[in-house]
């Protein structure tokens, strides 16, 4: 199953821009704050990325919704030999309405 694939499972997919332009306004955004030199970009076609495969990977960040895939990603690198990630939490946000503000709940409000 490729990342294309997985998107069009997620509700309201037909509002998601394609992986290029997702990519390019990702880099301008970083352009804007910092220096694109200190990031890699990369297309993720697993619900764990390249952390379980290549040694090197320190950290990683997520929402408290996905906290537990950071633990598996930590399990599978440690069954490999690979130091544990340093994993880092942020909260979620929450609307006016104090429901959680999701790519799904921002698409569903798109035109």
């Amino acid at each position: 199953m490729t990342s294309d694939d997985i998107l069009k499972n997620k509700e309201y997919s037909s509002k998601i821009e394609p992986y290029d332009i997702r990519k390019l306004n990702l880099e301008k955004f970083i352009d804007s704050i910092s220096s694109l030199d200190k990031v890699e970009i990369m297309r993720l076609t697993d619900s764990y990325g390249p952390p379980i495969h290549e040694s090197e990977y320190e950290g990683i960040i997520v929402s408290e919704e996905t906290y537990k895939t950071a633990l598996k990603i930590n399990e599978l690198r440690t069954q490999k030999g690979f130091n544990p990630l340093v994993i880092i939490v942020i909260p979620l946000l929450k609307d006016n309405s104090d429901q959680k503000i999701s790519s799904t709940s921002i698409r569903k409000h798109l035109n």
